[in-house]
This record gives structure tokens, C-alpha cells and sequence, in this order.
């Protein structure tokens, strides 16, 4: 499922026979357009333009469930480390464990991307996932669970989870083209922070009544639906690539293409720096519970509340402008940036609150016009290769950056542990300032 240099431009996929709720959805599709065109509002039908491809949204619908199970999950191991061990350290330890082997594996992980059948690469993800949560969710059940085991599983699912990052992201360009790029890359920024939702509130609803184990058993069948997609789905599947190159040369070639095209260089970056903040279950629930003293209910509900912000910031998103800047990626960073330092210096819990929201949209809405900005600018041939290098800037640098933001906690406090992504933010849009708002050459046609 790949595209060659010789392959076709990006484009949907030609449905199949129409059923009565196809033409319920295309209608109502059609009533959205006509609806944006009265009103000259051609940025509202790009919005939801993904979702008219058929294929696009099962695959969006099922991204969903497993984004909020994977999100149930990560808030239960949060607090199984919190209980094992007291240590903000060991937070940062456990996202390390995680994150280690996209870091490290990134280039190869785009290669393969770029050279294998993703929709059949999709297949094998979803199953491993499936075993390593139902794994971790038996261990914790049976009370025997020790951190070690933590970690090791962490780092299981992390070398599982390189490939499948990369694959994820330019599956859905193989699902809708380049017309719709946009809108697809916002949307999943939608899942994402709906997850963090459903995820946390579920999560904190199932640790206060039954236990993190089922957390566990939660994310493992949520894996089900986007594997029920990927197994019914067939058709698109464009041929793979016949690059006769050294296979040294495919392993560096999206580290080197990458970093002579600015644009990329920058928003790459930029990614690196957001893991700090992203990676939530390391200082907010110091800062739920050492600054606010809140529970595992309240804790889920900051999570909550980021994501609803962000679910606004991917909207934002993908009603912009269809092609990002690097001027709009570089002010969006800022904001987010400032954004970040007043809540971390938030002087109640109603302003915490706030400060989340505001968070989350700013910082979702930059992400995403970063991310659809690198695809824009790669080459088709390169995408796997590319998003392999962005896999390892986000969420591949957070072993580095993780374990730094969990010192800061124990060493200085759980303010100065959300603040220091703030201040990186702010930092490297300062140092690129000269990069970000230097005139682009036009391109000839």
C-alpha cells in the first residue's frame, strides 16, 4: 500500500455499491456543502471533507474507540507507578521505556512503512497490541505486578508501536489523497483529544470501581474495531516502490531529506519540544496531586479538560488555511508557549482548569498545522520515510525529555515540571524566528 515514483497522484478511493445509510450520510454531506457555500464558507466544507471518503471514516470512527482505550490505559499505569513507587522519576522512567524504541527506530520504522503493504503492516500492530494490554492487564489482576514489568511491557509496546505510528499517519493520506490531507491530519488531532475525554474519565471510573487491570483489559478490546476495519478493507492499495538504492541509503535518506528542507527541519523541532507537554502522565498528576490534591477522579478530569480544548484546537485546525505556513506554525508555538507558564502558575483550581483549555486548543491547533505543514512539504515517494523522522521527534524524544520534566518535579516542584515546556516553546520560536517569518520564494507552477 505504498506509492511508487511512477504511481498516480493522491487521490480517494471510488466507493462501492451505495446502502441506504451511504446515501443518508452523502446527503447530509450534501446539505453541509450547499450550507458552507451560502454562507462563502469554503473552509467549513474542508473540515469534514475526509469524512465523505467512505473507507476514511470506518478507519476514523474505529481510530476513536482505540485512541480512548489506549488513553484508559495510560491513566491507570500512571497510577499503578504512583502507588508502587511515590516517584515522579520513575513517571519519566515508564515514558522512556515507551518511547525509547521510536526513537531510536524511527528511520527504519519509515522504511518500512515505505516499503511494505500498510494496511496488512496495520494488521499486525493492532494484533500485537491486543496481546501486550491483555498481557498487562493479567499481571496487574493477579497482584503480582512489580515496575520492572511495568517498563518491560512499556518497551514492548514501544517497539511495536514505531512502525505503527508512522504507517497510521500516511494510511490515511493512501485513504483520502492530498485534497483532503488537511482535514484528515485535524481530525486525528479530533481523536486524539476526544480520547482525552473518554479515556480519563473512564479510566478514573474504572480505577475507583473495579481496578487498573481492567483499564488494561479495556484498551486490548478496543484494538478489535480498528483491526475489524483494516481486515474488511481492501481496496486502494496503491503498488509498493522499487527503489533499488542501498538499504543504508533508505535508512538515512528521511533523516537527510528532512533536515535540508526548512520547513520540515523546524516544525520537526517544534515536535520534539511538545512531547515535554503532550506526555501529560508525567507532570499533572504531580501537579493534581502535590499542588491541588486531587484524587484519581480529578486527576482524570484535568486530562478531560486538556482534551476538550484540544478538540476545539483540531476544529481550528482544519478550517485554516488548506496549505499551513511556517509563520502560522511559528505563532501558534508561541502562544502555546505562553499559554503553558500561566497555567502552570495558575493560583486555583478554577483557573487550572482554564489554563488546560486554553492549552490544549493552542497546542492541538499548532500540531496539527505542523504536521499537515511536514506532509505538504514531503515528497510522496519519502512520506513513510519523513514520518518515521517525525515518530522520532513525537513522540520519540520523550525518553529525553520525560525523564527531565520528572526531575524538575522532584527536585523543584510540580509548577516548574508543567512550566518547562512553556519555556522551550518560547525559547525555540525565538531562535527560529529568522527561519519562521522569512519570506517564501514562489515556487514555479
Amino acid at each position: 500500500m505504498r506509492q511508487s515514483e511512477m504511481s498516480a497522484p493522491d487521490e480517494p478511493f471510488e466507493e462501492s455499491q451505495p446502502t441506504p445509510t451511504r446515501i443518508r450520510w452523502e446527503r447530509a454531506t450534501r446539505r453541509l456543502a450547499t450550507t458552507a457555500h451560502y454562507s462563502q464558507s469554503p473552509s467549513f466544507r474542508q473540515t469534514f471533507g475526509s469524512l465523505s471518503v467512505r473507507p476514511f471514516r470506518q478507519w476514523f470512527v474505529s481510530q476513536l474507540l482505540s485512541a480512548s482505550g489506549t488513553m484508559t490505559q495510560s491513566v491507570a499505569l500512571s497510577w499503578v507507578v504512583l502507588r508502587l513507587t511515590g516517584s515522579g522519576v520513575d513517571l519519566g522512567l515508564l515514558t522512556t521505556c515507551t518511547f525509547l524504541p521510536m526513537l531510536v527506530t524511527g528511520p527504519w520504522s519509515g522504511n518500512l512503512v515505505d516499503r511494505s503493504n500498510r494496511r496488512r503492516l496495520l494488521i499486525v500492530t493492532q494484533s500485537l497490541f491486543i496481546a501486550l494490554s491483555a498481557l498487562l492487564g493479567v499481571v496487574i489482576a493477579l497482584g503480582v505486578v512489580r515496575v520492572w514489568m511495568l517498563f518491560i511491557l512499556a518497551f514492548a509496546s514501544g517497539v511495536v508501536g514505531a512502525p505503527d505510528s508512522a504507517a497510521r499517519q500516511v494510511y490515511a493520506v493512501d485513504l483520502v489523497g492530498t485534497d483532503h490531507l488537511t482535514s484528515a491530519i485535524s481530525l486525528n488531532e479530533v481523536i486524539i483529544n476526544v480520547s482525552r475525554v473518554l479515556g480519563p474519565a473512564l479510566g478514573g471510573a474504572l480505577l475507583a470501581t473495579v481496578g487498573a487491570s481492567a483499564c488494561c483489559f479495556f484498551n486490548a478490546a478496543s484494538f478489535v474495531p480498528p483491526l475489524i476495519v483494516l481486515l474488511t478493507l481492501h481496496k486502494g492499495e496503491t503498488p509498493l516502490s522499487r527503489d533499488r538504492a542501498p538499504r543504508t541509503d533508505h535508512f538515512l535518506a528521511g533523516l537527510r531529506y528532512a533536515w535540508r528542507n526548512s520547513a520540515i527541519r523546524t516544525s520537526l523541532l517544534f515536535a520534539a519540544v511538545s512531547g515535554m507537554l503532550f506526555n501529560l502522565n508525567v507532570p499533572l498528576p504531580l501537579l493534581a496531586t502535590r499542588v491541588f490534591h486531587l484524587g484519581p477522579a480529578g486527576y482524570g478530569f484535568m486530562m478531560s479538560v486538556f482534551g476538550i480544548g484540544g478538540v476545539v484546537g483540531g476544529v481550528f485546525a482544519a478550517t485554516g488555511l488548506s496549505r499551513p505556513t511556517k509563520r502560522s506554525v511559528g505563532v501558534l508555538a508561541a502562544l502555546t508557549g505562553v499559554s503553558v507558564l500561566a497555567t502552570a502558575l495558575a493560583p486555583n483550581l478554577a483557573w487550572e482548569y482554564s489554563g488546560l483549555a486554553v492549552t490544549g486548543c493552542l497546542s492541538i491547533w499548532f500540531i496539527a498545522r505542523a504536521n499537515a505543514l511536514v506532509q505538504f512539504e514531503t515528497d510522496p515517494v519519502m512520506r513513510g520515510r519523513v514520518m518515521g523522522v517525525w515518530t522520532m521527534a513525537l513522540p520519540g524524544c520523550e525518553p529525553i525529555t520525560s525523564p527531565l520534566v520528572g526531575f524538575v518535579g522532584e527536585t523543584v516542584g510540580a509548577r516548574e515540571s508543567f512550566a518547562v515546556s512553556g519555556v522551550a516553546f518560547i525559547v525555540l520560536a525565538a531562535a527560529s524566528w529568522r527561519t519562521l517569518f522569512a519570506r517564501a520564494k514562489k515556487r514555479p507552477l
